[in-house]
């Protein structure tokens, strides 16, 4: 049995099981515009740490400091309000540290 034919099998036996039916954008056209926008040679390797679920650490503090943003705008307790602007001083500066890093790596 071919490679091919093994996956193609693969594929009809996971969509007659319905493994394909509650995929995240279902029924939704494709956005390839970035996948062509990235230089050829990165392509497998953003779309390896995509699908692993990989973030790089200036995003994930990105996130961290957008949710402590979020959480700071919907308190109403003042001493919890000090605490979280604190938090998100620090992290910012950590953050422009760590961009400040990479920018001197180059």
């Amino acid at each position: 049995m071919s490679i091919e034919k093994f996956v193609e099998d693969q594929i009809k036996k996971a969509m007659a099981d319905g493994e394909f039916d509650n995929l995240s954008g279902k029924g939704k056209p494709l956005d390839l515009d970035a996948y062509f926008q990235t230089p050829e040679h990165l392509r497998i390797c953003y779309s390896i740490l995509k699908n692993s679920s990989f973030v790089p650490e200036e995003i994930q503090m990105l996130k961290e400091i957008e949710a402590l943003r979020e959480q700071l705008a919907s308190c109403s307790d003042e001493a919890l309000k000090h605490q979280l602007s604190k938090t998100i001083r620090e992290k910012v500066l950590s953050f422009n540290l760590t961009m400040e890093r990479q920018k001197r790596n180059k």
